[in-house]
């Protein structure tokens, strides 16, 4: 769809109109937490471009804070799971009990069937209990007895990893980590900012309420309009190029690579770096898309999808470093 046959004065007020809520969002949650500004909007594009994200930090950043707030602020049903090495697949999806009374199995639903799971600790927990979750991810439904189940929509899935301590876990296989639009890292606070948390938090009594903003009609409403924001095909070529840059390096003035990269990101990338793209530009209550949209979620969308070779750890060159270095070297268009 070229520029032409869109009337981008008239999308443009679309736009502003449906994305008027993200400001609210971003007000309401200020009453709580602290910074984390980063974290927030991924959160806020997953769930726009109806994408699943995985968390990466040591403990006490608040993500099960920004997210149980997050769900609050959108008056949705919240989930957290912690995932334990003992948790069975039941115990996330649901079961079947027998009723003596009624002499019949009924469904007992798990907690699963909610708006916004948090998977604390997702890499605590064996491979079946794993798979349940990333099935209901990628199915959006769950199967118990010989009925099958929808979730509901919006349907978004966050899961957390401690990068820290690796003693008792299941690391998430590369094919299953794949399944998650982004992986974002998140750091500490700045000292201004932890001494504001520490001002707000160091007290007892009850957590400050938030109210909802929006609701998940709302949601899902954005993302229809999420679809009409215009990606110009030059834009399209590059979130191509930085993706093939992964696969084939040579053909991007980046031969080095070659021998870096054990395996590059999968068509799965290109459909997440142009959603989560749009969902920026619809954060910026913007009609369009452009390169510096991608750019700015390049690294989210492709630090869990390349593979670096033993040459490359040995000398510590992580996914990130090589996604650094074609970000610099690829063209802009």
């Amino acid at each position: 769809m070229s520029a032409d046959s869109i009337d981008m004065e008239k999308l443009g007020a679309k736009i502003e109109q449906s994305s008027a809520f993200i400001d609210d969002i971003y007000t309401e949650l200020n009453k709580v937490i602290v910074g984390q500004r980063y974290m927030i909007d991924r959160l806020l594009i997953g769930l726009l471009a109806d994408g699943h994200v995985l968390l990466e930090g040591v403990p006490g950043l608040a993500k099960t804070l920004t997210v149980s707030s997050l769900a609050k602020v959108i008056d949705t049903k919240f989930q957290r799971l912690q995932f334990t090495p003992d948790l069975l697949p039941a115990d996330l999806i649901g079961t079947l009990i027998y009723n003596q009374k009624e002499a019949e199995f009924t469904v007992k639903k798990g907690p699963i069937f909610a708006n916004i799971i948090l998977a604390d600790e997702i890499n605590r927990s064996p491979a079946k209990v794993q798979s349940a979750l990333l099935e209901a991810m990628q199915e959006q439904q769950v199967t118990i007895g010989e009925e099958t189940f929808s979730l509901d929509d919006p349907f978004l899935a966050l899961a957390t990893q401690n990068p820290v301590e690796q003693e008792g876990t299941y690391p998430l296989p590369e094919a299953q980590v794949d399944r998650f639009m982004m992986k974002i890292k998140i750091d500490y606070p700045t000292e201004q900012e932890e001494l504001e948390i520490m001002r707000r938090m160091a007290k007892t009594g009850a957590d400050k309420e938030l109210k909802p903003v929006i609701n998940t009609e709302k949601v899902l409403e954005a993302r229809q309009v999420i679809n009409d924001i215009y990606v110009d095909e030059k834009v399209e070529k590059y979130i191509i190029d930085l993706v093939f840059a992964t696969r084939k390096p040579e053909n991007y003035n980046l031969k080095d690579l070659s021998e870096l990269i054990d395996f590059g990101a999968s068509p799965r990338a290109s459909i997440n770096l142009n959603l989560a793209a749009r969902a920026h530009a619809f954060m910026q209550h913007r009609a369009y898309v452009t390169p510096e949209d991608v750019r700015t979620i390049a690294m989210d969308v492709l630090r869990h999808r390349i593979i670096p070779t033993f040459e490359a750890e040995a000398e510590n060159i992580t996914s990130e470093d090589l996604i650094d270095n074609i970000l610099s070297t690829v063209q802009v268009p």
